[in-house]
């Protein structure tokens, strides 16, 4: 794969986020408060600013593990967190068709079943603004690709059509669970097929020699799985799940 892959530069991206390098760490923080419009969601819920100080490789390196589900993906070079899975699953036991009782194995994806705003995100219990898919407001303004950093230290860049996911959508009907086509409501509604797109399973590539993620216009948007070595300021309270590179993806 051949593409010109370009960059902020500097240490300050707006006045509300720091991005700073001491040794071999890389540090962004913020108040995680976007600088464009945000809602509406469910009544009440509002961006409350946070105090965010992620930290990651400044010189990350491949390794022979991948790590699965990180509680956070990343963070843009404007401060805010990607956080494009959800602890929501399919339970026709509860009135909205969707619990945190994971017993059903169908997890509702953020993009396909949950509320979002015009910029791809919402707000969690704390107030936290989150992205779950692509927000125009940020890849438009961008000065180059460079769209954020992963929890792992490599970089997450967007080029919109340029590239494109290697997930699918599953043929045909549910066989379990809620039933109904794999229409995108649950994470379970796709598959890794090798070589459909131009990037690997965790939204990556090997470009000029560099690997590099990507952000997508189409699942699974954000990288959702890692080849480097997780910070654990993205693991939080869920922890991550190492498997070695080219073991089977995990059932969700």
């Amino acid at each position: 794969m051949t593409l010109v892959l370009t960059a902020l530069t500097g240490g300050a991206v707006q006045a509300h986020v720091t991005i700073t390098v001491d040794g071999d760490q890389r540090c962004i923080t913020s108040d995680g408060v976007p600088d464009h419009d945000t809602g509406t969601w469910r009544p009440g819920a509002t961006v409350e600013p946070q105090d965010h100080n992620f930290c990651m490789d400044a010189t990350p390196e491949l390794t022979d593990t991948i790590t699965d589900r990180v509680r956070i993906s990343g963070i843009t070079v404007t401060g805010i967190p990607l956080r494009p899975g959800t602890a929501e699953y399919y339970d026709p036991t509860d009135e909205r068709g969707w619990s945190r009782d994971p017993s059903s194995g169908w997890n509702v994806e953020g993009m396909g079943g949950l509320i979002m705003d015009a910029q791809n995100a919402h707000v969690d219990g704390d107030g936290m603004y989150h992205y779950h898919g692509i927000p125009s407001a940020v890849t438009g303004a961008l000065d180059g690709t460079l769209f954020g950093y992963a929890a792992d230290g490599f970089e997450i860049h967007y080029v919109g059509a340029d590239v494109q996911s290697s997930w699918q959508l599953k043929p045909g009907a549910r066989e379990s669970g809620p039933g109904g086509a794999h229409d995108g409501t649950y994470v379970q509604d796709y598959e890794f097929v090798a070589g459909s797109g131009t990037l690997d399973e965790c939204n990556g590539a090997m470009v000029d020699g560099q690997y590099v993620y990507f952000a997508t216009d189409t699942y699974p948007f954000f990288p959702r799985c890692f080849k480097g070595t997780v910070s654990e300021d993205f693991i939080g309270g869920r922890g991550g799940r190492p498997r070695r590179d080219g073991d089977d993806l995990p059932a969700e």
